[in-house]
């Protein structure tokens, strides 16, 4: 068994090293340039599509959900203990430059994120009993134009995304939350893993509707909790936040550098930086994996470009926002580079709930913990959509998805009372294995997606940014008469 271990460990770093990390940029690299950086330009259009009231209702228009609630859904599968521990990990592999290379890794993302889910929505189907099925598999099948080709990219990725949904959404999940709530209020794992399966079971057994009920309320209410802790102990340390900055851009690009804590001291380099960053971001944004695009399938709008630029905004909430929170307490706490205990650097969920206690003490601990267990719980739901999708694809009939319900809360028990090592590997192979067939497919229709955001910009972007100056003057004009 340690000899399965250490090869699959072995594999879990070849796939995620920097062969696959450079196709998932660079696809967003050249996605950005196809689309003439729209992405970037209509960012601002997006966010206020987000936030109007539109996106709030299901309209008229095929779909099962609204938009927002799309949105919702897709961020609580990508939020998760990424968010806290990735960050952690990353500033530690790469130092505090890592934050950069994570927002840039973001930034290209957008343009990524957007690809996947306007295409899904472009080539969804309905299925027998009226519900919408999507995401790469279907674009896939659909879009390419060599059909055989497009039916094994889009089995691989169904099979692919089915069995990592069990892993990296769900087992891994589950026992971040085990274990956070065993390491701080002593709760036995197998009572934890208790409450997960049946509070799973109980969301996921109502279907969409009641995944994007609960990911519509819990998403923006975890987020704010976090956000508001990781504020309050960046403005603690308000003086540390200037210096903080200065050292994450220099070590960004230094080809040799030192950053430390109290305790310690971390040598890294620029290359460093880069790769721990941006396999880190894309880790925690999931931006070219595929996953967000399945999701985005099941929102009610009357364009695809539509819900792929409210989609996108998923990577900038996640990468730009909720991250540079983690990034900033860290950096401006003077823990990193800290030693615990057992004399090892402090690394991950240890090191962030370290940069928390340095400001709030013990409620820091217990901050991070209900966050970690809020956001794990938030990606076993949101991947439980993800993986029935693609099992849907794979199997047709309506008793494995009730099968598929009940077989994800039950190793969601497991998942919290067991060893994990094995399972992370698979779980990372498996994501990574997810990117492969997505971004051919991304790369292969390109053109079409350039076509399709072309007419949007020009149909819908450009009038509605028209409208909105006019709005703008004219509340300017009453006021000054």
């Amino acid at each position: 068994m340690e000899n399965v271990s250490n090869i699959l460990e072995k594999i879990d770093s070849a796939v995620w090293g920097p062969v696959m990390v450079t196709m998932l940029i660079g696809t967003g690299v050249f996605l950005m340039f196809r689309l003439r950086f729209l992405p970037w330009r209509n960012l601002g259009y997006a966010l206020r599509s987000v936030f109007g009231r539109k996106a709030r209702q299901k309209s008229k228009d095929t779909g099962d959900i609204s938009p927002f609630a799309a949105l919702m859904t897709t961020l609580a599968a990508t939020i998760g203990t990424g968010n806290i521990a990735g960050v952690a990990t990353a500033m530690v592999l790469g130092g505090p430059g890592a934050l950069v290379w994570m927002w840039i890794s973001a930034l290209f993302g957008l343009a990524t994120k957007y690809a996947e889910c306007t295409l899904a929505v472009k080539y969804r189907e309905q299925n027998e009993n009226g519900e919408m099925c999507g995401g790469p598999m279907f674009t896939m099948k659909n879009g390419l134009r060599t059909k055989w080709l497009g039916r094994l990219l889009a089995f691989l990725f169904a099979l692919f995304t089915a069995v990592a949904s069990f892993g990296i959404g769900n087992m891994t999940q589950a026992n971040s939350i085990s274990a956070a709530v065993n390491g701080t209020f002593h709760v036995p794992t197998w009572i934890t893993g208790l409450v997960i399966a049946v509070l799973a079971f109980a969301t996921l057994i109502g279907g969409i509707q009641s995944v994007s009920k609960v990911s519509s309320v819990l998403v923006p209410a975890m987020a704010a909790l976090y956000m508001l802790g990781g504020l309050i102990c960046i403005f603690c340390n308000i003086r540390n936040v200037p210096a903080g900055l200065a050292k994450i851009f220099s070590m960004a690009f230094s080809v040799h550098a030192a950053a430390g804590g109290v305790g310690g001291t971390i040598l890294v380099s620029m290359t460093n930086a880069m790769r721990a960053g941006c396999a880190r971001g894309v880790f925690s944004n999931e931006a070219g994996l595929g996953s967000a695009a399945i999701t985005a399938t099941a929102a009610s709008t009357d364009r695809p470009s539509r819900q792929g630029y409210i989609s996108m905004t998923g990577t900038f909430f996640d990468t730009i926002v909720v991250c540079s929170v983690t990034g900033l307490v860290i950096a401006s706490s003077g823990v990193l580079g800290m030693q615990g205990a057992n004399g090892a650097l402090l690394d991950g969920t240890g090191l962030t709930t370290a940069a928390f206690q340095s400001v709030l003490g013990p409620a820091g601990a217990w901050l991070v913990t209900i966050c970690i267990a809020l956001f794990a719980f938030s990606t076993i739901i949101g991947w439980e959509y993800n993986g029935e999708k693609a099992l849907e694809f794979l199997v047709h009939g309506p008793s494995a998805r009730y099968l598929y319900r009940t077989a994800f809360a039950v190793v969601a028990f497991l998942g919290a009372t067991v060893e994990m090592k094995m399972v992370w590997n698979i779980s990372d192979i498996m994501n990574a294995l997810m990117a492969v067939p997505n971004l051919i497919s991304l790369l292969a229709l390109s053109k079409v997606l350039a076509k399709e955001t072309r007419v949007y910009q020009k149909e819908v972007v450009l009038p509605e940014k028209l409208e909105n100056r006019r709005r703008r003057r004219e509340k300017f004009t009453k006021r000054a008469a």
